[in-house]
């Protein structure tokens, strides 16, 4: 017999009874539900105009002001996630169900941050510039896994 499931500690679901209905009853759920997929739809245009960039050299403009519009949705669903976290949680951020995914997103912050930094300052070369910004965006990819595994998580507490 497998010792397996012996050495496991006890399933915590994601949510507590009232942490669900706070969820389900909250305007930020909404919110953030359209915000997300929003995002990453401008996150995957502006991943091809930044390739297509650095790959031909041909349409700075555009994958820069992609960029731009990008780190501006990641600002408004870190602060509505915030609120939504305050809500849900009773804290802005660091719940204890999302703590390294809101660990993660400042990671993600600070790399779009340096870049709307490298940008305006003109202290950093166009690639450099777009180095940091495919670096923000492997950062957001990995941070965008972390929610929707988060996601994948409370989908199969509900059924079970």
């Amino acid at each position: 017999m497998s010792d397996s499931g012996r050495n496991r500690p006890p399933h915590r679901p994601l949510y507590t009874t009232d942490e669900r209905a706070r969820r389900d009853a909250s305007m930020w759920t909404v919110v953030q539900g359209v915000l997300a997929p929003l995002q990453f739809a401008v996150f995957l245009i502006s991943l091809i105009l930044v390739v297509r960039f650095v790959t031909t050299r041909v349409g700075l403009e555009a994958a820069t002001t992609s960029i731009v519009i990008k780190t501006g949705f990641l600002y408004a669903i870190m602060i509505t996630g915030a609120v939504w976290e305050k809500v849900v949680f009773g804290q802005f951020l660091f719940a204890p169900a999302f703590f390294w995914e809101d660990v993660f997103s400042f990671v993600v912050i600070a790399l779009h941050s340096w870049y709307l930094w490298a940008l305006f300052s003109g202290g950093y070369t166009v690639d450099h510039q777009m180095a940091i910004a495919l670096a923000a965006y492997a950062a957001y990819a990995v941070n965008a896994t972390q929610f929707l595994l988060k996601l994948r998580h409370a989908r199969l507490d509900q059924t079970t």
